[in-house]
């Protein structure tokens, strides 16, 4: 087979999965943004929140959305292109011209390859801003009086006083999710509008009872001057929900690696466990080569199960095999978290595992 012909045929296996590809992640990227955009549906009327808000919502988070639903789609688009083309016994006449399993499967995971790059790109800086713009309309339909900004961080009115966190982070307290402020500013204002105390700590959290700040320093004003101390930890009295912030705080999940990496640094600084954002960093740092081996492994069904399936058949098989490969994901990450696995090779696992049952096929059937 000719230079020439070999890439003649890349390019019909290639255009044969990217449409299917592009198909099925719309329709799965879209039918996703329906029900939330259903979801979100319920908060209009609360705290001003409009069926605008509602769309914009929905929109925002749209980056966000592609993202985790690409690697799905890729892997049952590639099992529609290629199911179609044996299908019609293209495949077969690929085989009979000398073309490998291997080699024609590569064909379809280079078109995968090529989307994935401007899919990462997606998913560093579309998504998680996307996703801060979405978290801060949360915040204000779930209540009026906290706000979160995009540098300045959690903004919030509890009485007198106007609260500033810099940083907010999730954190695990009895197996339930609750967060952690960082970099605290408390000002406590007077009838007339004046400054009679301010607050800084270091972190705040929720014990259960009450919140408490760490390594806070008061300042004190009134006619006789200025007066300061310092505390270790300190109760404050204060109405803020922890439960609504940890449920308003954007997930590790839907952070950017560099977001991932600072928290991370953070939290190991401070002599803590970086638990899930270092679960979530390896996640989307080994994201793409997850992809390509899903796609990778799945092919093998092309050249025998599909050839006589019918669309149905097809995405049937494709389902299952995206809902097989989060069980097993999901299943290596717990079991590495709970035996203290470190991240990086928990989410190694899947892939690893995947590729040697595809190193295996393919090598036994050139």
């Amino acid at each position: 087979m000719t230079v020439f012909n070999i890439k003649r045929v890349d390019r019909l296996v290639a255009m044969s999965v990217l449409g299917s590809l592009l198909m099925v992640w719309l329709v799965l990227t879209g039918f996703d943004a329906v029900t939330q955009l259903l979801r979100q549906l319920g908060n209009v009327g609360r705290h001003g929140y409009t069926l605008s808000n509602a769309v914009v919502y929905v929109l925002v988070t749209f980056p966000r959305r592609a993202y985790e639903m690409f690697g799905n789609s890729a892997l049952i688009g590639g099992l529609l292109g290629l199911g179609g083309l044996a299908g019609t016994g293209e495949l077969t006449a690929l085989r009979a011209a000398g073309m490998s399993r291997l080699r024609i499967a590569g064909s379809a995971v280079g078109v995968v390859a090529v989307l994935i790059v401007a899919v990462v790109v997606m998913g560093e800086t579309l998504a998680p801003w996307g996703d801060q713009q979405a978290q801060a309309m949360q915040l204000r339909a779930k209540t009026g009086s906290l706000g979160m900004g995009t540098s300045s961080g959690l903004w919030a009115r509890d009485g007198d006083d106007i609260i500033n966190a810099r940083g907010t982070s999730l954190k695990q307290r009895d197996g339930v999710g609750t967060v952690q402020l960082s970099d605290v500013r408390i000002f406590t204002f007077t009838a007339d509008g004046q400054v009679s105390r301010f607050r800084q700590a270091r972190t705040a959290d929720h014990d259960g009872r009450q919140w408490v700040l760490h390594d806070a320093r008061t300042t004190t004003l009134d006619a006789q001057g200025t007066h300061a101390s310092t505390d270790a930890s300190l109760p404050w009295r204060s109405s803020l929900n922890p439960q609504v912030l940890a449920q308003s705080v954007i997930q590790p999940q839907y952070l950017s690696m560099r977001d991932l990496r600072r928290n991370m640094d953070y939290l190991e600084g401070n002599g803590q466990s970086s638990g899930s954002y270092a679960v979530a960093f390896w996640r989307r740092a080994l994201y793409p080569l997850n992809v390509l081996v899903l796609v990778l492994c799945a092919m093998p069904f092309a050249f025998g199960a599909l050839r006589s399936g019918g669309l149905g058949k097809r995405m049937f098989i494709g389902i299952l095999l995206a809902l097989g490969w989060y069980f097993l994901q999901q299943a290596m990450v717990n079991f590495g978290t709970v035996y203290g696995m470190p991240p990086l090779l928990a989410n190694l696992l899947p892939a690893m595992v995947l590729a040697l049952a595809a190193w295996l096929y393919f090598r036994r059937r050139v």
